[in-house]
């Protein structure tokens, strides 16, 4: 049975988001502790072939979900069915998750990222929220 020390992992580049991440892969499924710092996150965008769950360790999260942009904080959980659109947008300093995606895939977290139609308008007015 793996077992992993976070601290004894560093955090390494994303291939496709400005994302630090520790990735852990297994058979059916995949996990990333992720940062972003503040004001920079990838666009809203769709995972066709995955389902994703994120928990909010540290920071504030503008995300848009569907049709909707909310808010998220340290403990919630956010449950990304397949084929939804979203993105996120650190506010107020760095944000840190916990990421969980299956299937599995190749193991590259962003494996399924594909960028969503008018990803740049939704950018902006998650940004224009105050």
């Amino acid at each position: 049975m793996p077992h992993h020390k976070l601290a004894n992992i560093e955090f390494k580049p994303d291939d496709t988001a400005p994302a630090l991440m520790k990735s852990f892969v297994g058979e059916f499924m995949k996990a990333a502790l992720v940062h972003y710092d503040e004001g920079i996150a990838p666009p809203p965008h769709f995972h066709p072939n995955e389902e994703q769950f994120i928990y909010l360790l540290e920071g504030k999260l503008r995300m848009v979900l569907g049709e909707d942009i909310t808010t998220i904080e340290p403990g919630d959980v956010v449950h990304i069915p397949r084929n939804i659109r979203h993105g996120i947008l650190p506010v107020e300093g760095h944000c840190l998750f916990w990421s969980v995606k299956s299937p599995a895939g190749d193991g590259r977290h962003s494996q399924d990222y594909n960028k969503s139609d008018q990803a740049e308008d939704l950018q902006k007015a998650m940004a224009d929220i105050n």
